[in-house]
């Protein structure tokens, strides 16, 4: 936290009241406010729409709402430059983790999480990037990105009007490959490669890169397994 910006601003939902002090102790001891806590997903898009905070720790499970209804709610509401979900979830295969990821989450994270990977990951989607751990999310939606799944993002989007090398940049960016990786394997610039990524991402209308990832393998663009088509 700098002089000139202001303090991240967190809300905490989960219906296990344990979980909720220690994330707030964990995220208290860096400096980020946590604006409410809420022990379901009622709960929640309350507290995000009364206190406007940054980022929303989202548990899936709970009671009244669970946490994909809240996150599609939240999401509805926020706008492109609105609060930003982070998914908790106990297992990284979480089958409710994919639907999340559509509804609008920034990515996801394992309730054992250390500390610092927490407030950093925390800070990392408040900037508006993607919280994308390649090998966990990618293994996550070759899972559940079937044909028996509910297409919630390529439908609405056409990826005609990408150039032959943002659809190339899409391809290896589903694979997960940061965006150092790409320029490496593309021989560009990193600079180059995150205006590739901006404009892939304004022209289909994603909120970020779980998004791009998730339609990806929608619309076939990238096989199960990660090997590009």
């Amino acid at each position: 936290m700098t002089a000139d910006r202001p303090p991240l601003r967190a809300v905490i939902a989960d219906d296990q009241a344990l979980v909720r002090t220690g994330f707030k102790m964990i995220l208290a001891a860096d400096g980020i406010e946590v604006t409410a806590e809420a022990a379901d997903g009622a709960e929640a898009v309350a507290a995000v729409r009364r206190t406007r905070p940054d980022v929303v720790l989202m548990d899936i499970r709970m009671p009244e709402m669970d946490g994909i209804e809240a996150t599609r709610r939240i999401i509805g509401d926020a706008g492109p430059a609105g609060t930003r979900v982070i998914i908790l979830t106990t297992y990284d295969l979480d089958h409710y983790v994919y639907a999340a990821l559509t509804a609008g989450a920034s990515g996801f994270l394992l309730k054992d999480v250390t500390p610092e990977h927490l407030v950093s990951a925390l800070r990392l989607v408040q900037t508006g990037d993607a919280l994308l751990a390649p090998t966990i999310t990618r293994r996550l939606i070759e899972r559940f990105a079937r044909h028996d799944e509910p297409h919630t993002i390529a439908p609405h989007r056409d990826p005609s009007g990408l150039t032959p090398r943002e659809l190339e940049v899409l391809r290896l960016l589903a694979t997960g490959l940061s965006n150092a990786e790409l320029a490496s394997r593309l021989f560009l610039s990193p600079t180059t490669v995150k205006s590739h990524v901006g404009r892939i991402l304004s022209k289909l209308d994603l909120r970020d890169r779980v998004q791009a990832v998730v339609f990806a393998y929608e619309t076939g663009l990238i096989a199960p397994g990660g090997a590009p088509r």
